[in-house]
């Protein structure tokens, strides 16, 4: 029996999240029955985490257990036959018995792509965020600051969210602004803001929160310096609001165990 780590790639529009459903089509559900027609078998996929309806990735690790004869370094090319456009298996390592993708993960980093235009750009339709307020992205930085450490993130998750503690360890959070994403005459000399936020761990929206809170910033609802007051009221009402799903990815990852392939982007 070998375990093997997967790491893929795949747009979240069509898909009801990572999360096998009932009644609605997922990604692990989708990788499961091409790995399970592809090796006749019946595994169980395990993911580094639950993305929600809607929310991309640029990377994510999943692992699974199975017998089989193809070469490891083949089975991005075999399950990629198998597989919808929207995803992509580009690597796959046989690791040890005990890896697994959710556990083994030492960081993640998300990625909240806004940008701030009065005509929608066609091109970015459920992979951005459209504002039409003019955003102050040297405020945005330094609001951002304001979320790394330690804190109770409890007004950054959604209400009634169940958890044993809202602590969770920022390692980054940072605010730059692309400039190659020129697809057409209505985005002409414009970018996209980033808003990415590393950390050991989420709560549930956390990330979508805290990109609508720095939004709110950007656009002088609130002051950069609020952000720290936010933090310590705790309470969800206090915070910004939580972004659409669609411009959120997974975007970086950590693991000991695949330190030989590049995770970052």
């Amino acid at each position: 029996m070998k375990n093997i780590a997967l790491i893929l790639s795949y747009d979240g529009t069509k898909y009801h999240g990572w999360q096998t459903q009932t009644n609605a089509i997922s990604i692990q559900q989708t990788l499961t029955d091409a790995i399970n027609k592809l090796l006749k078998c019946n595994t169980y996929v395990s993911g580094v985490g639950r993305t929600d309806a809607g929310v991309h990735a640029r990377k994510y690790v999943a692992n699974f257990k199975a017998q089989t004869t193809i070469p490891t370094e083949r089975l991005p090319l075999a399950l990629n036959t198998l597989l919808p456009d929207d995803i992509t298996v580009f690597f796959a390592k046989e690791v040890d018995e005990n890896f697994d993708s959710r556990f083994c993960c030492i960081k993640k980093e998300y990625a909240y792509y806004i940008y701030s235009s009065d005509i929608n750009e066609p091109f970015l339709l459920n992979r951005a965020y459209r504002t039409t307020y003019k955003l102050d992205i040297d405020k945005m930085k330094q609001a951002s600051r304001f979320f790394v450490g330690s804190h109770d993130f409890s007004a950054f998750r959604a209400v009634g969210t169940p958890t044993r503690s809202a602590i969770r360890n920022i390692y980054s959070c940072d605010v730059d602004y692309l400039t190659d994403f020129n697809f057409s005459f209505s985005f002409k000399n414009q970018g996209i803001i980033r808003i990415r936020v590393c950390g050991d761990g989420f709560l549930y929206n956390m990330v979508r929160i805290i990109a609508g809170t720095i939004m709110y910033v950007g656009n002088g609802k609130i002051e950069p310096y609020e952000i720290e007051h936010i933090l310590k009221l705790k309470n969800r009402s206090n915070a910004g609001p939580t972004l659409p799903p669609y411009g959120l990815y997974m975007n970086r990852l950590w693991y000991k165990e695949l330190s030989d392939f590049c995770l970052e982007l």
